[in-house]
């Protein structure tokens, strides 16, 4: 992956450390807020939103399982991507000190126009922690397989295991790969309090069911013309 610039996440710190292989979660809040919202219908009640806790002992124990057997030391490192709009920090603020309470790194862009989206941060923060000593393995929260799809499919065969994690509905490429394993976030344990209201074409009840958009329509204001539907 030949990726240009750098996310300079946390360093070790200390006199002589050995080499460390991480265990890299990345988490793509902005996709993944879309595709939760597109399952709910609207913005999620408490009871519907992620926790990161739970999400947190679930890298522990993979981090745990990859660590058997190496002679590295491995360690779990988790990032939260995220972009800030215009006049929302004060909203965002208590979820972004959250998040670093429980152990989480936070990478906060602002949302400055349609191109200040995090995909090439997050790219760069894999390309740098991969370098070194490298990764024991990889686990990107996120449906965006236009931006993961290739690069993870490189870490694969370099042999390193990757996981894909989201919803089923929002990431075909993930879920259908000979190379890649995805991982519905709703059957990791506890990451979720109460089951998804979710509907899918393979599954439609007898009397049909509402597929909300993605996103609003004003959106297209905005949008470049080859996002068009044909």
């Amino acid at each position: 992956m030949d990726i240009a610039g750098e996310v300079h996440g946390p360093e070790i710190t200390g006199g002589a450390t050995p080499e460390v292989r991480r265990v890299l979660l990345v988490w793509d809040a902005p996709n993944l807020d879309m595709g939760l919202g597109a399952i709910l219908g609207g913005r999620p009640t408490a009871a519907y939103r992620p926790r990161f806790d739970a999400l947190g002992r679930w890298l522990l124990a993979r981090t745990a399982e990859l660590s058997v057997g190496s002679t590295y030391r491995v360690e779990p490192e988790a990032t939260v991507f995220t972009n800030i709009a215009n006049g929302t920090a004060d909203v965002v603020r208590p979820w972004v000190e959250a998040l670093r309470n429980v152990g989480y790194a936070v990478f906060a862009k602002p949302k400055i126009d349609e191109d200040s989206d995090v995909d090439a941060d997050m790219l760069a923060h894999i390309e740098r922690r991969s370098r070194g000593a490298g990764l024991a393995g990889i686990m990107v929260a996120s449906a965006d397989g236009q931006a993961f799809r290739e690069p993870l499919e490189e870490l694969a065969a370099r042999g390193i295991p990757v996981q894909v994690l989201g919803f089923r509905e929002h990431a075909s490429w993930a879920v259908t790969s000979d190379t890649l394993e995805f991982i519905d976030l709703e059957d990791i344990p506890g990451v979720f309090r109460e089951p998804l209201p979710r509907v899918s074409l393979d599954s439609l009840p007898d009397e049909g069911a509402w597929l909300q958009p993605f996103r609003p329509l004003t959106a297209l204001l905005t949008s470049r013309p080859s996002q068009g539907v044909a």
